[in-house]
């Protein structure tokens, strides 16, 4: 073997450890615990509770927020990639709600949420 291609062989392992640490780091995320969202929307700004659960990808948990009430919520995390919803019953009509997101390099979420007919909007989140 060739110094220079000892040297190339040497690069590629070292990227390779270090984007695999990355992604072991990233499917490692656990999102247990208990969590303050500040959701945007038409309606204005709120800022409910969710607590989440964790088994693997799977994600339980509760809602809580003044504006839509309590909700027991599924969802999944798969590598960065959150989704979370729910159903809630707003003056007799049930409302589908999504939310859809991310989690952030720092550890907090950020992404979108629907709301049925209520709307749509954005929100972030942050450990409690």
């Amino acid at each position: 073997m060739t110094r220079a291609t000892w040297i190339l062989a040497a690069i590629t392992a070292a990227v390779l450890c270090a984007s695999g640490g990355a992604m072991a780091q990233a499917t490692n995320m656990d999102l247990t615990g208990a969590w303050t969202l500040t959701v945007q929307s038409a309606a204005g700004t709120g800022t409910p509770s969710v607590t989440f659960q964790q088994t693997g990808e799977k994600l339980t948990g509760h809602y809580s927020s003044q504006l839509l009430g309590e909700a027991d919520l599924t969802g999944t995390i798969k590598n960065r990639d959150l989704e979370f919803g729910f159903t809630v019953d707003v003056q007799g009509t049930k409302i589908q709600v999504k939310y859809t997101g991310t989690v952030e390099s720092d550890g907090s979420l950020k992404g979108k949420m629907q709301a049925g007919d209520l709307g749509d909007g954005t929100f972030t989140g942050k450990r409690k």
